[in-house]
C-alpha cells in the first residue's frame, strides 16, 4: 500500500454531547508532505489529531493512517508518532533518560538509539541540559524533548499539535528546519497550528478549518490569494480569526 495516502479520512465526524467539533471532514494527504492544520482555536484542530493518532473514536465517518485503520490502534500506533501541546514527559526524569526510555518502548536497539539521541539533543541545543532533571526545564525545552521523543522511532507520520508553541526565535527556527528534514526523509508530517507564518513556511498543503469543517485547501500561495481578493467569504473569515492571535512564538 506503498502508492496510498498517507492520511485520508472519509466524512469523519466527531460529536461531544451538543458540540459537533469535527464536522464530515474528508482529507487525502500524500506521503512526505507537509500538511498544514490551520485554524483559530477551538476549531476543532487538537479533537482531528487525537482521532488520526487512535487516541479518540470518531462519531461517524472513517480514517486510515499509513495504510491503517484507525480502528486497529496496534496496527496505526507503530507508524505514527504524536506531539501534543503539552508533551507526555516524566518530570522526575532527567531529559536523557526520558528518550532512552521513549526509545525502549519503541524497540529501539540500545546503540541505535543512543546515537540517535546525541544527534537530535544537540540539534535542539538540549545537549548541556540532558542530564538535568525535567522538572527544572522550561516550556521551550519541554516542548523540544518532546518533539525529539516523538519522531525518534523515524515514523511514517508525525502529528505535531502546535510544534512552536513556548520557543524563543531561535528555537522556533530549529524547529522549522526539522519539520523541513522530515519531509525530505519522506515523513508525512501533520502540523496543527493558528499561526499563518509557520504553515506559509513550511506546509505544501494548507487546510483551513473553522468550526469543525474544513472551509478551503491548497497551497499556501494559492489560499493567500483567494484570501487576499476576497475569493471566498468563508476563507477570508478564517484567516481574519487565525491572524488576529499575534505569531508570538516566532
Amino acid at each position: 500500500m506503498s502508492d496510498s495516502p498517507a492520511i485520508r479520512t472519509d466524512a469523519l465526524s466527531k460529536r461531544y454531547d451538543d458540540t459537533l467539533a469535527v464536522d464530515d471532514l474528508s482529507l487525502s494527504i500524500e506521503r512526505g508532505t507537509v500538511y498544514g492544520f490551520l485554524g483559530p482555536n477551538g476549531a476543532g484542530k487538537t479533537t482531528t489529531m487525537r482521532i488520526l493518532a487512535t487516541l479518540t473514536r470518531p462519531t461517524s465517518g472513517t480514517a486510515h493512517v499509513a495504510g491503517n485503520d484507525i480502528r486497529d490502534r496496534e496496527s496505526v500506533t507503530p507508524h505514527i508518532g504524536y506531539l501534543p501541546e503539552e508533551p507526555p514527559l516524566y518530570d522526575e526524569l532527567t531529559g536523557r533518560e526520558q528518550l532512552e526510555y521513549i526509545a525502549g518502548l519503541r524497540d529501539i536497539p540500545e546503540q541505535e538509539a543512543t546515537e540517535r539521541i546525541d544527534r537530535l539533543l544537540e540539534r535542539f541545543d538540549l545537549a548541556e541540559d540532558a542530564d538535568k532533571r525535567i522538572n527544572a526545564y522550561s516550556k521551550g525545552m519541554r516542548q523540544k524533548t518532546g518533539v525529539i521523543q516523538a519522531v525518534l522511532h523515524r515514523p511514517a507520520v508525525a502529528f505535531l499539535d502546535e510544534p512552536t508553541s513556548g520557543l524563543d526565535p531561535r528555537a522556533a527556527r530549529t524547529m522549522r528546519e526539522t519539520i523541513s528534514d522530515l519531509a525530505e526523509r519522506e515523513m508525512t508530517v501533520f502540523l496543527s497550528t493558528h499561526i499563518l507564518p509557520v504553515v506559509d513556511e513550511l506546509a505544501d498543503t494548507v487546510g483551513v478549518l473553522h468550526d469543525g469543517r474544513l472551509v478551503a485547501e491548497g497551497p499556501p500561495e494559492e489560499l493567500k490569494r483567494q484570501a487576499e481578493s476576497g475569493g471566498s467569504r468563508s476563507l477570508e473569515d478564517a484567516f481574519l480569526e487565525v491572524t488576529d492571535t499575534p505569531a508570538t512564538a516566532d
